[in-house]
Parts: C-alpha cells; structure tokens; sequence
C-alpha cells in the first residue's frame, strides 16, 4: 500500500513553527507588560508612601525647606508615573499587536493543514478506488475462468 505524502508539507512545517514563534513573541510581550505594570505599582505605592510623609511632616514643626524637597520628589515620582503610564500603554499596544499576528498565524496554519487534510482524503479516495478495481478486476477474471 502506498503512504501518502503531501507535496506542501515543507509549507506546513513553516507555518507551524511561525504559530510557535508567534506565541512565544506573546508571552514575552504579555511578561513586559507585567513588569511595567508592576513597575507602575511599585511607583505609586512610593507616591502614596511620600504623601503620607508630607502630610506627616506638615503636621509636625519641619523647616520649609525639608518640605520642598519632600514635594520636589514628590512631583519627581509623578513625572516617573506619567512616563511609565505611557511605557505601560505602549506594552499593551505590544501585546495586542502579538495577539492579532498570533491569530493571523494560526489561521494561516489551519489553512494549510485543511488543505493537507483535503490532500490526504483525495489520496486515500483513489486508493480505495485503484483497490477497488483491482478486486473487481480478479472477480472478473474469476468468474471467465471455468469451473471444473
């Protein structure tokens, strides 16, 4: 019996290991986003750490000066948040743009695997076909030859 081999299966090796790329491009965009996010956290707990000493330090007999520089950092670690709000934006930009190429391939390789699918039932349609007439050939053969 003859094995059936698909004349595209080089292609669809290819598209295969394009899903597999494509998924790992999205997890690492999905772990970067995470970190910012994280990052982001980390900042605003610090903001809030450093509100709390102001207020603190407004309650209590603390010299001007200590406070300015308490609310320059202050404005510093709101600077840090809007920029790491946008550093944030921009990995979910990643991650959704690693999402849609990761749709985009898996449609791609469920096109060429249909299309191998497709292949492999033609094949085995004229096999069946081929064995067949190959069985009806031999009855007929049978049946021309006299029985003694």
């Amino acid at each position: 019996m003859a094995s059936f081999r698909y004349t595209f299966q080089r292609v669809v090796d290819l598209k295969g290991s394009e899903k597999t790329q494509a998924e790992w491009i999205l997890s690492a965009a999905i772990g970067a986003l995470a970190a910012e996010e994280l990052s982001l956290e980390q900042l605003r707990a610090k903001q809030q750490e450093w509100e709390m000493k102001l207020h603190d330090a407004a309650r209590i007999a603390v010299p001007l000066s200590e406070l300015q520089v308490i609310q320059q950092y202050l404005d510093f670690l709101v600077t840090c948040i809007t920029n790491k709000l946008k550093d944030v934006l921009h990995a979910q930009k990643a991650v959704e743009q690693s999402r849609l190429n990761l749709s985009d391939k898996m449609k791609d390789e469920k096109v060429w695997l249909k299309a191998k699918d497709h292949a492999r039932d033609r094949f085995q349609y004229a096999l069946q076909i081929k064995e067949q007439n190959e069985l009806d050939e031999m009855a007929s053969v049978r049946f021309m030859i006299p029985t003694p």
